[in-house]
């Protein structure tokens, strides 16, 4: 597996949509930025917010779209194009609604699912060639319901069940970064990470 020198996290700009549960890989990255030194700075010439961290001593840029999240392929694309990183070197960061709140996955490759961040990705960066983590956010139950759900916060038991995901993939992500996907893979996938 390739080392991961971007983090992208999906999410939409701005303090009306902050709390929202379509703005977990915002609040992925946000941590991986505390936890590692990382200080965002707006990046006109990408159209996003960027920091530089080093995880485990593997320099990695931190990114966060300022376009709406289904506009996140053009800023992507740029830093990417601009740094020369290639797709399998992009690790990008997104809620949900297929997962529980919860719950964390890596996944390689595959298609968008429905979701809008990654609709726009894939053929902004010219294939699906890319690592996900996918954090749970859970589903209202009815497709028709989907908008409003993805653009509330989430419930405080939910928000902590989230935050406890997160906790546990940042605890695998400098295998992530080193490119040690199976064994990341298999200490996420098999750890108990909702809150009891």
């Amino acid at each position: 597996m390739a080392v991961i020198r971007l983090i992208a996290g999906l999410g939409n700009p701005g303090a009306k949509y902050e709390q929202t549960r379509h703005n977990a890989g915002f609040w992925f990255v946000d941590e991986v930025a505390r936890r590692y030194a990382g200080q965002f700075r707006a990046e006109a010439r990408f159209g996003s917010e960027v920091a530089g961290c080093l995880i485990d001593g593997q320099e990695c840029r931190l990114q966060k779209p300022q376009e709406f999240m289904n506009r996140s392929g053009r800023p992507v694309a740029a830093l990417a194009e601009y740094y020369r990183i290639p797709p399998p070197a992009i690790l990008v960061v997104h809620d949900d609604l297929d997962l529980p709140p919860g719950t964390a996955r890596l996944k390689q490759d595959g298609g968008h699912g429905g979701h809008n961040g990654l609709r726009d990705l894939i053929p902004g960066l010219g294939g699906n060639d890319f690592l996900r983590l996918r954090i749970g956010i859970g589903h209202p139950g009815h497709r028709d319901d989907v908008v409003g759900y993805v653009l509330k916060p989430a419930a405080r038991e939910e928000r902590a069940a989230i935050e406890a995901a997160i906790e546990a993939a940042l605890g695998v992500l400098p295998d992530v970064v080193a490119g040690n996907l199976d064994a990341a893979m298999k200490a996420l996938h098999t750890a108990r990470q909702s809150p009891s």
